[in-house]
């Protein structure tokens, strides 16, 4: 039995179900995968997945078949970094640097899935454009940060179109304070902005030889 032969709609509905009972988890892997997987294998898998049913089903497959997932490795958080704060009920952009560090080319149809933590976006997947080997790409997911002091963490996994999870995960560890520092980088990029000048320009400096040479200076009263 193949990943593909499996009904999608089925598999979301069930990880969806948020259930935390081990026995129920068992007999819905078992159901999703086939009878031929025993209590002790399902078990297994779930265990190595820390009972999360799709990650514990594609896990499954992925050893039982020759199927290859694809790779994809973390480079940098490019926006909200460590130690950057965000005020309470914020708006704010999260930007990831991946990259394919496999020999395959990404499938069509591959998107990037919060799959825990507490979920900041509005939306649970973001699709990603396939990518070559040795390509990178920002990605990019809109949130908004709680309304109530604290940290928050939320994880995201990259997946292939029939919800295989692969890669590295990746996280948004987020600090909420009032006054918090992306309040200040916002206003810092805007003055940069407006105090931008022209290229090939050099800076004016007030007290350049040229400058002081023009500057209208006050006779002395008394004379010289």
């Amino acid at each position: 039995m193949e990943v593909d032969d499996i009904e999608q709609n089925l598999l979301q509905q069930f990880s969806c179900m948020g259930t935390t009972d081990h026995d129920v988890l068992i007999s819905q892997l078992r159901k999703l995968v086939g009878d031929g997987v025993n209590e002790s294998t399902a078990s297994f898998f779930l265990d190595m997945n820390n009972w999360n049913l799709q990650e514990a089903i594609c896990s499954f497959f992925e050893f039982q078949s020759t199927y290859k997932l694809p790779n994809m490795t973390l480079i940098q958080d490019v926006t909200i970094g460590e130690g950057e704060s965000v005020p309470p009920n914020t708006s704010f952009v999260k930007t990831w640097k991946v990259a394919n560090n496999g020999d395959d080319r990404w499938p069509e149809g591959s998107y990037l899935a919060y799959t825990g933590g507490v979920n900041l976006a509005m939306k649970n997947t973001v699709c990603v454009r396939a990518l070559n080997p040795g390509e990178t790409a920002d990605i990019s997911v809109d949130m908004n940060s709680p309304s109530l002091p604290g940290m928050y963490e939320s994880k995201w996994r990259m997946a292939t179109p029939n919800g295989c999870y692969f890669g590295d995960t990746i996280w948004v560890i987020l600090s909420v304070a009032e006054g918090g520092t992306l309040a200040l980088t916002q206003q810092l990029t805007h003055f940069n902005a407006l105090g931008s000048v022209t290229p090939n320009t050099p800076p004016f400096n007030p007290f350049a030889a040229h400058n002081v040479a023009t500057q209208h200076l006050p006779q002395d009263d008394m004379g010289s």
